[in-house]
């Protein structure tokens, strides 16, 4: 591995992390020793950041487990602010629930002190302000390295740099988005922020969550499709698209996974792409094709499929903004409308 530097943070990390989602036994792989495996398999290659979430099931201590004796040579990754309980406060980023859920993660992942530890949407109800203080509290405490975030659109970004240079705050090292061939729209204006503020950038669903693994064609029968577990496998756009760029792997001589995984890796605003394997065929798969580069042509090529940062539907866990999910706030009341 060519290991890279994590926005300003001098910490190195190999341009391959792992995600850990399909290792939380009630969502994925239900046998946790299997798992410990596929991390060790991960660690051994040269893998050396692992992200997860308080809100993946058992996923924390799953890993927890798996990195007994070795927890110092990982880059050790979680996530806080999405629902972990019934409780409306047992989410967001409040300064209660992040001095609560921090250390319930310190617990459950068996260590003293994360990384990197990631607000995994962002909590309108919460000033960032609010936030960023008791991040950096954490930060003077030892119990978190750096700091950064999910899904955040570009203004947050920029906002949160200012507030933490004008209130003498830790401020946010790195951001969480989705990229894939598939879904580019942060090339537009998130990773070049990003860029501009140092921050690192790990970006998560580089197969396009399933879709980008070759097994989710058109026509063809599929598990999770037939379940209807995520809306974006059935999406015609997604999936004509997919059937091009299978087209395009073909052609170059190689393996899909390969071409999107390259592809992300690629952008120099991005310093790891997450992948989230379930078995180990699937880890070894995405291992073999560590070193491929795409050359300029093939680049080329994928930007005629989807236009650079142009993003083909939508994600299922994709972060919607307040404006776009409540129609009040797009929608003036029935007497303001007229212009008379």
């Amino acid at each position: 591995m060519r290991y890279r530097t994590l926005g300003r943070t001098g910490i190195k990390v190999s341009p391959y992390a792992l995600g850990t989602l399909m290792f939380a036994t009630s969502i994925g792989n239900p046998d946790p020793d299997d798992s410990a495996r596929i991390i060790h398999r991960a660690l051994d290659a040269g893998i050396n950041l692992i992200d997860t979430a308080d809100s993946y099931g058992d996923s924390e201590e799953v890993v927890g487990r798996a990195l007994k004796g070795r927890r110092d040579k990982v880059v050790l990754a979680t996530k806080v602010s999405r629902p972990t309980g019934d409780d409306p406060n047992q989410q967001g980023a409040s300064r209660r629930w992040i001095v609560t859920a921090v250390e319930n993660s310190l617990r459950r992942l068996r260590t003293d002190h994360i990384d990197l530890y990631q607000i995994q949407r962002p909590d309108p109800d919460t000033d960032v302000e609010e936030t960023l203080s008791a991040l950096s509290d954490l930060i003077h405490s030892g119990k978190v390295r750096a700091i950064g975030t999910s899904t955040m659109p570009a203004s947050d970004i920029v906002e949160a740099q200012w507030v933490s240079e004008r209130r003498g705050l830790a401020r946010f090292h790195t951001e969480q988005p989705p990229y894939s061939l598939l879904d580019r729209g942060v090339e537009r204006e998130v990773l070049p922020v990003a860029q501009r503020h140092g921050m690192g950038t790990l970006v998560w669903g580089p197969l396009g969550q399933g879709l980008l693994t070759g097994r989710v064609r058109r026509g063809r029968p599929n598990e999770l499709r037939r379940a209807g577990l995520f809306k974006h496998l059935t999406d015609e756009r997604r999936l004509d698209a997919v059937e091009q760029f299978v087209s395009l792997a073909e052609e170059t001589g190689l393996p899909l996974t390969h071409l999107a995984m390259a592809f992300t890796i690629a952008h120099p605003g991005v310093t790891s792409a997450i992948a989230g394997p379930r078995t180990m065929s699937h880890l070894d798969d995405l291992l073999a094709g560590a070193g491929t580069t795409l050359d300029d042509d093939v680049l080329d090529r994928i930007d005629g499929i989807v236009a650079p940062g142009t993003d083909i539907g939508t994600l299922d866990q994709a972060y919607l903004p307040p404006a776009l999910r409540q129609k009040g706030l797009r929608r003036r009341p029935v007497g303001e409308r007229t212009a008379a």
